[in-house]
């Protein structure tokens, strides 16, 4: 058999990474909870035509033809694997609404898959951490305040280069756009949402050529795209560009809003940014990027925003607002980089050595004991030499070795050496050690 070939898109960690992804995972958890969401998870595939309701993503979606071949149960309907958790959560909220209470608040931390190209940051396989908060009939906007310093406070535990959060307001571009004379408004953002990818002379020529703008409505595009602020002073510069429409009023009023209150609970961390659209058809308020910096190159690894109709049955509206953060794409490209590390590549704390195979029995009951406690422990492979035991922890990064003697039980550093005897009952390691942890570089 030929040695197997990686597939591009498909990142599979080394474990000490994936101890790094799980424990961001699991501090995402934990962070989720803390603010009240609740865990969901819903299946990987959706009929197309749910799938298709974002708008221009069909060479997105990994189309599952046997799946439906062979599921005599399955409706007509083509299926596909979820290419994001926004969508599936808005089909589970319509056929739960009943037994869901509002305003619902959720989260979800799943693999999605998504036909692109890969490249830096981009796969076909990839973890997503989502929040959302939903509402029936109406949504007040501070939920849109809260998602954001939700998010904030999620990612300022982690040892991770400082990010920041983009925001913008659909109804504030749309608005401006109208009041330009400008009738495909939602062409025109899908058109700025490319603005850093091609450039501001090609980005006009799209304009121009897209949504039959002038030359002189580009160009204001444009400049109401430099404006960026990090409070509502971006208000003034708006109003200046001479546009008015109830629209862009309406949408100044409540990214004001978002910028001032998340300025006050996370300073630095949220900036206004006219030039965010995020292109998606479904979007209907604010908006939300968020970015490493130095790191811009690889896309936004977290962003949302509000939806007002994406969850609606015919009579009733669910209106929404959330987050997803691109965990293997916040991850992955810096652990390649060696700009993220575990202190260890297994979670064992301490391993019990053997002085004779026959003593395995004896061992394996040391090592239930501290695994009652809490204290994660495996018995050494062999009866080797001591040596060769300490060197089996040490290239596992295990801090801890166990002896049994004469004189008792003693455990070893194996880093600085200290050996001490202990009572096995009562021995605890430095809270430091008794897991992996997650270095920066």
């Amino acid at each position: 058999m030929s040695r197997p070939q990686p597939l591009s898109g498909f990142p599979e960690l080394l474990p000490r990474q994936r101890i790094v992804e799980q424990q961001v995972v699991d501090h995402l958890r934990r962070a989720f909870e803390l603010h009240g969401f609740a865990n969901l998870q819903t299946r990987a595939v959706e009929p197309m035509d749910q799938l298709l309701r974002k708008g221009e993503t069909s060479k997105e979606v990994y189309v599952l033809r046997r799946l439906q071949a062979d599921d005599r149960d399955a409706s007509d309907a083509e299926l596909g694997l979820h290419f994001d958790l926004t969508v599936p959560f808005a089909r589970y909220v319509l056929e739960n609404a009943g037994k869901l209470n509002f305003p619902f608040r959720r989260y979800q931390i799943q693999p999605v898959w998504r036909g692109e190209r890969p490249q830096g940051g981009r796969y076909r396989e990839f973890w997503q951490a989502d929040i959302d908060i939903v509402d029936l009939g109406e949504l007040p906007a501070h939920y849109e305040v809260e998602v954001a310093l939700v998010v904030a406070d999620a990612l300022k535990g982690l040892p991770l280069p400082k990010v920041r959060m983009h925001v913008n307001n659909r109804k504030l571009s749309q608005g401006f756009y109208q009041g330009l004379g400008i009738r495909d408004t939602e062409e025109a953002l899908r058109i700025i949402d490319k603005l850093d990818k091609i450039g501001r002379d090609a980005t006009a020529k799209l304009l121009i050529d897209g949504v039959d703008a002038t030359p002189e409505q580009a160009e204001a595009c444009l400049k109401l795209a430099s404006i960026s602020a990090e409070d509502s002073s971006f208000v003034d510069e708006i109003r200046a560009l001479g546009v008015a429409d109830p629209l862009l009023e309406e949408g100044l009023t409540e990214l004001a809003a978002v910028v001032d209150a998340a300025a006050a609970a996370a300073p630095g961390f949220v900036v206004a940014d006219m030039k965010i659209a995020r292109g998606l058809d479904y979007y209907t308020g604010t908006v939300y990027e968020v970015f490493i910096e130095g790191e811009e190159h690889l896309g936004s690894v977290c962003s949302g925003g509000r939806y007002d109709k994406l969850a609606s049955d015919g009579k009733n509206t669910y209106p929404g607002v959330g987050l997803s953060i691109g965990v293997s794409r916040l991850l992955v490209p810096l652990l390649q980089a060696g700009k993220l590390d575990a202190t260890r590549e297994v979670p064992t704390c301490v391993l019990v050595a053997l002085n004779h195979e026959d003593d395995r029995p004896a061992s394996n009951a040391i090592a239930q004991r501290l695994r009652a406690r809490g204290i994660p422990v495996q018995v050494s492979p062999s009866a080797a030499k001591f040596g060769k035991q300490i060197k089996f922890a040490d290239k596992r990064g295990i801090p801890f070795v166990l002896f049994t003697n004469d004189e008792g039980t003693q455990i070893k550093d194996i880093r600085s050496g200290d050996q001490a005897t202990v009572d096995l009952d009562t021995w605890n390691p430095p809270a430091e050690d008794l897991h992996p942890r997650i270095t920066a570089a």
